[in-house]
C-alpha cells in the first residue's frame, strides 16, 4: 500500500514537472517573439544584444587605451567583467513589472507567476551565456586574448552569477507587483552597483580596509572567480566559496518567498 502510494506520488510529480517545462518553454518562445519579433535576425537578438554591449565597452576601452590600473589584457578584462554584469542586471530588470502585462495568462490553469519569471530569467541567462561564450571563442581564435587558465573556475563563477541573478530577478519581480516604485529604485540601484560589482577593478587593487567592505557585495566574488579562471597566476583573486553559496541560497529563498506571496495576490482562484 505504501509502495503504491509512493509510486503514484512519484508519477504525479514527474507529470507536474513535465507540464511546467512545457509551460515555461511556451512562455519563453512567446517572450522571444514579443520582444524581438519574427523579422530580420529575430531571436538572434537574444545574444546579439548583450554581445553588442560588451563589444561596445571593450572597443571604447581599447580606443582610449585604458589601462584600468594594471597590465592585464583590456579585452579579456572587459569581456569577463561586463558579461557577468549582464547576468544579474538583466535578470532583475526584465522581471520587474513582468506580472501586469502577462496577468491574463494566469487564467490558464497551468500557468503560475513563477513561470513568468522563469521564462524571462532563462532568456536573459541564455543570451548572456551565448554572448560570453561566442566572444571568448572569437577573441581566443583571433589571438586577441589568451586561452583561459582554468575553465572549471569560469564555469563555477558563471553558474554562481546565474543563480544569483535568478534569485534577484524573482525578488525584484515580486516586489514590483506590490509597488511600481520598485522598478525605479532598482534602476538607480543597478547603476550604483555596476561600478561596485567588480566589473571595472580587481579586489586586490583596493586598500585592505576597502577590500573587506567591497567583498560584502555578492557579485564581486563571482567576477573574481571568473577572472581567476581567465588569468590564473596573473591575478590574486579574492572570493569566498562559502559566502557565494550562502548568498545564492539566501537570495533564492527570499525570491521564492516573495513570488509565492505575489502568486496569492494575482493568481485567479
Amino acid at each position: 500500500m505504501t509502495s503504491s502510494g509512493h509510486t503514484i506520488e512519484g508519477t504525479s510529480l514527474i507529470r507536474s514537472f513535465k507540464i511546467q517545462l512545457r509551460v515555461v518553454g511556451a512562455l519563453l518562445m512567446r517572450e522571444i517573439l514579443t520582444r524581438y519579433g519574427r523579422h530580420n535576425v529575430g531571436f538572434l537578438w537574444v545574444f546579439f544584444e548583450p554581445m553588442m554591449f560588451t563589444l561596445g565597452v571593450t572597443g571604447l576601452w581599447t580606443a582610449l587605451k585604458a589601462t584600468h590600473g594594471s597590465t592585464l589584457p583590456i579585452t579579456a578584462f572587459a569581456v569577463s567583467g561586463y558579461s557577468s554584469v549582464l547576468l544579474w542586471r538583466n535578470c532583475a530588470s526584465r522581471c520587474a513589472l513582468a506580472i501586469l502585462p502577462n496577468q491574463t495568462l494566469l487564467y490558464h490553469r497551468n500557468v503560475r507567476v513563477i513561470d513568468l519569471f522563469l521564462s524571462r530569467v532563462l532568456l536573459e541567462i541564455s543570451g548572456a551565456t551565448i554572448s560570453f561564450l561566442f566572444l571568448s571563442v572569437v577573441f581566443i581564435t583571433t589571438g586577441l586574448i589568451a586561452p583561459p587558465n582554468d575553465i572549471s573556475l569560469i564555469i563555477a563563477g558563471w553558474v554562481y552569477m546565474a543563480l544569483f541573478g535568478t534569485g534577484l530577478g524573482f525578488t525584484i519581480g515580486a516586489l514590483s507587483e506590490r509597488s511600481e516604485m520598485t522598478e525605479r529604485i532598482w534602476h538607480t540601484a543597478a547603476y550604483l552597483l555596476f561600478p561596485l560589482s567588480g566589473a571595472v577593478f580587481m579586489v586586490d587593487w583596493l586598500p585592505s580596509s576597502a577590500q573587506k567592505i567591497i567583498l560584502l557585495i555578492p557579485m564581486v566574488h563571482g567576477v573574481e572567480m571568473i577572472r581567476s579562471g581567465y588569468f590564473g597566476a596573473l591575478v590574486k583573486p579574492h572570493y569566498d566559496i562559502g559566502y557565494m553559496i550562502a548568498s545564492d541560497l539566501v537570495i533564492l529563498l527570499i525570491g521564492l518567498y516573495l513570488v509565492n506571496d505575489a502568486s496569492k495576490r494575482v493568481e485567479p482562484e
